[in-house]
C-alpha cells in the first residue's frame, strides 16, 4: 500500500499572530477592565446607568491598550 504523500505544512503567518495577539490582550485587558473597574465604580458609589457607562468605557479602553501592547509584542517576535 502506498504512503500518502504528505505536503509541507506552513504555520500561521506574522499578521495572523498579531491578530491573535491582539485579540488575547482585548480579552484580558477586558477582564481586568471589568474587575479593576467594577470595584473603583462601586466605591465612588455609583449606581444603575452610570455605573455600567463607566464599567463599559474602562473595560473597553483597558481592552485596547492591553490588546495594542500584545499586538506589538506579538509583532516583535516574529
Amino acid at each position: 500500500m502506498p504512503v500518502p504523500a504528505i505536503g509541507y505544512q506552513t504555520g500561521p503567518g506574522c499578521f495572523d499572530r498579531v491578530k491573535l495577539g491582539f485579540t488575547v490582550g482585548f480579552c484580558v485587558g477586558i477582564a481586568s477592565g471589568a474587575l479593576f473597574g467594577g470595584f473603583s465604580a462601586l466605591r465612588y458609589g455609583m449606581r444603575g446607568r452610570e455605573l455600567v457607562q463607566t464599567v463599559g468605557k474602562v473595560m473597553f479602553q483597558g481592552g485596547g491598550t492591553f490588546g495594542t501592547f500584545m499586538a506589538i509584542g506579538t509583532g516583535i517576535r516574529c
